[in-house]
């Protein structure tokens, strides 16, 4: 029996954003018409949740999969892709279904509006990441992506520079590196495209943080959002604790009687917080 007696409680606020619930939603309901379904790259950045779906019949591919893929279905995730992953399945015949999350798609639509009026694109975000790659697709590769200010001055700037952001990166950085630019002498055309419910979670993480001893911080370690969130909890509550699933609990982490509070990404599923919930309060 418990011996801690620790009482632990999730954050409401924690969990998947709507695009995700919407994609995972989506292969759900096709894994029980069709018993399999094929998905370009993990449908979020959660091993755990991509094990469960997998169990159910997902299959993860990769382009070089796509590429040889014929006449199937294939489900595109919240995060987005770019013009020629959509090219390559009617030359292959394949049906995609879209699970493109709305935030995304609009960002997507906006960076290719300033893309056609010739305007210099500079993209906040991750190289590499996902959502990324479908951005840059809409400027058929010629934006600039960096990841932080000095990486953006890096490069020879153009005076009139339009700016745009990865939807889960933070809104106080995007500002600061906005503020920045103009300091410097630079025209900024600033394209706040930050998905509220990512940048909101920011000030209720905060909230959350502060009232607890302890806080389990559970997320994948793939997730961008995972990153900034934990950092948020980091900066409120020193004592938290990162983990991406119930094996890294230690239980020497906690004291009798503490309150912990469990909370995640955008990307973490509310089964894993409540498997981590349920652990805590046997400890």
């Amino acid at each position: 029996m418990s011996h801690l007696h620790l009482s632990v409680r999730i954050d409401p606020n924690s969990g998947f954003c709507f695009g995700v619930i919407y994609a995972i939603q989506m292969a759900e309901d096709l894994l029980d018409e069709q018993g399999y379904l094929h998905c370009l790259g993990d449908i979020v950045h959660n091993d755990e949740e991509v094990q469960r779906l997998e169990a159910r019949g997902l299959r993860i591919i990769g382009y070089d999969e796509l590429r040889e893929l014929r006449d199937e279905a294939v489900l595109i995730r919240a995060h987005g892709e770019p013009p020629s992953t959509y090219e390559m399945a009617m030359r292959n015949n394949l049906t995609l279904i879209d699970a493109s999350c709305p935030v995304v798609l609009k960002l997507q639509n906006r960076i290719k509006t300033s893309y056609d009026k010739q305007e210099r694109i500079f993209i906040y975000g991750k190289h590499g990441h996902a959502e990324v790659l479908g951005l840059l697709g809409q400027t058929s590769g010629r934006a600039v992506v960096f990841e932080n200010l000095s990486e953006l001055l890096s490069h020879e700037l153009p005076a009139n520079i339009t700016l745009y952001s990865q939807t889960t990166k933070s809104t106080d950085s995007f500002y600061r590196i906005k503020g920045e630019l103009e300091q410097r002498g630079f025209q900024v055309n600033a394209n706040d495209t930050i998905c509220r419910q990512v940048s909101n979670r920011d000030k209720d993480l905060r909230r959350f943080a502060a009232q607890f001893d302890q806080i389990v911080f559970v997320s994948g370690t793939k997730s961008s959002n995972g990153k900034v969130l934990y950092q948020v909890c980091q900066d409120t509550n020193p004592q938290t604790h990162f983990i991406s699933n119930v094996e890294q609990l230690d239980a020497g982490w906690f004291k009798p009687g503490q309150s912990v509070g469990i909370c995640g990404a955008t990307s973490t599923p509310m089964w894993l917080m409540e498997q981590v919930r349920e652990a805590l309060v046997t400890l």
